[in-house]
């Protein structure tokens, strides 16, 4: 018998959910690898026309869009930073050209500088700030006019339990990561009244994320403080994401759905 604590494969489940998003255009920020890219596939296999940004994988990001296509979906990808305001308005207005609109944005894009704060330069703090938070700014403010509009969308941004505990030597990127919660929150009460929900996904430690980042000790002292024991996986976060995309989370909103095995109990 296979673990509780282990990902169940339920096919049947699966192709009973495929079409639960369909109709819905989707901009995913940072989806050409990893998290991103799971994301990206279970939007496009639920049935989303999925717009992807990247900043400097380009094949990495044309595979995800060849990826989709080939499961019977519709995605495109463009390169674009997330921390420039302009760069954004701009994917939003060809996402709305190539797809005839936009229904969900996912904040995605991020980035880590990982180092004790006595030896964090000015310039490794800016960063992260830039790219995790004012990044997630620059999207929501470029879209949300259109969302607005139409009384109708759905936001969901990516933070980590970093941003709920802290984490030791990521005193940048926890901060980032608390900022997008408190922005999610404070988003949601504004654009309720539009039809618009606001929820943010906390991962913890993912395999292909957070954890890569160890070594094998390191590994194995995380998962004894994990009380599932295992790591997750990008497609249990992308899962999460998923749901909250859809119409089954229609009153749900400004909610951090944590994602991390326990960990931040």
């Amino acid at each position: 018998m296979p673990s509780l604590a282990e990902p169940q494969k339920r096919a049947s489940g699966k192709q009973a959910q495929q079409g639960l998003l369909s109709g819905q255009v989707v901009l995913l920020t940072g989806g050409s690898r990893g998290l991103g890219r799971a994301i990206a596939l279970e939007l496009g296999r639920l049935g989303a026309a999925v717009a992807c940004t990247y900043l400097k994988e380009r094949a990495a990001a044309e595979t995800v869009v060849g990826d989709i296509a080939q499961g019977g979906g519709s995605a495109a990808a463009w390169q674009a930073d997330v921390t420039d305001f302009r760069q954004m308005q701009d994917v939003i207005e060809k996402t709305k050209e190539r797809f005839g609109g936009l229904h969900g944005v996912v904040n995605n894009a991020g980035i880590l500088k990982d180092k004790a704060l006595m030896m964090m330069a000015p310039e490794e703090w800016d960063s992260v700030i830039e790219t995790n938070l004012t990044g997630v700014f620059n999207t929501c403010r470029a879209a949300i006019v259109t969302l607005m509009k139409q009384h109708r969308g759905r936001i969901v941004n990516l933070t980590s339990v970093a941003g709920l505990s802290g984490m030791a030597r990521q005193v940048n990127y926890s901060a980032s990561k608390a900022g997008v919660i408190g922005f999610t929150k404070a988003l949601a009460k504004e654009v309720a009244p539009y039809g618009i929900t606001v929820n943010a996904v906390a991962p913890g430690y993912i395999a292909a994320g957070m954890a890569s980042a160890l070594n094998e000790k390191q590994q194995e002292d995380a998962k004894t403080r994990i009380p599932l024991g295992r790591f997750g996986t990008s497609e249990e976060v992308a899962s999460a994401v998923a749901y909250l995309l859809g119409d089954a989370a229609a009153y749900v909103t400004g909610h951090v759905f944590v994602v991390d095995g326990g960990v931040s109990l």
